[in-house]
């Protein structure tokens, strides 16, 4: 089908290697796209100013899901003006007890040039969420709000 390619590229910084001090931030690479400024999330001694894995994951899913949504859109020629999603992702202990991204809630706010019923927007949801490569990916819950 198809491969993907990602760089993680970190270097020690002048602090002692320990815990408490080395450094976490790092960045993602991607062929001809620009870098990723990257971190742990600042609960984990990262930097708040760059993107962390747990984000980025929450991301890739809304991410995904929208653009399926908007193939799927596209194919019915039900015209979409804006999508924006402000998306959640809950880090909890899964059934093994170990910390993971148990939960991430869509919440896309859609603009169409002309609505189209919410049964058929329902679908449409349902659709991209089946079709979603990055939700297919994942064994956390992947829910959507509609609004």
């Amino acid at each position: 089908m198809s491969e993907h390619f990602a760089t993680v590229d970190w270097a020690a910084g002048p602090e002692p290697f320990t815990y408490e001090t080395y450094t976490r931030d790092h960045a993602w690479q991607f062929p001809g796209a620009q870098p990723v400024a990257a971190s742990a999330a600042p609960e984990y001694r990262g930097s708040a100013e760059r993107v962390d894995p747990e984000q980025a994951l929450v991301a890739a899913v809304a991410s995904c899901h929208m653009l399926t949504f908007l193939a799927i859109a596209a194919k019915k020629r039900i015209e979409v003006l804006s999508y924006r999603d402000e998306a959640v992702g809950v880090l909890d202990r899964n059934a093994a007890g170990r910390l993971a991204i148990t939960e991430v809630t869509l919440r896309p706010h859609i603009v169409f040039a002309e609505a189209p019923s919410a049964e058929v927007l329902e679908k449409m949801h349902h659709l991209a969420h089946e079709q979603c490569f990055i939700a297919n990916s994942v064994n956390c819950a992947v829910r959507v709000e509609s609004a």
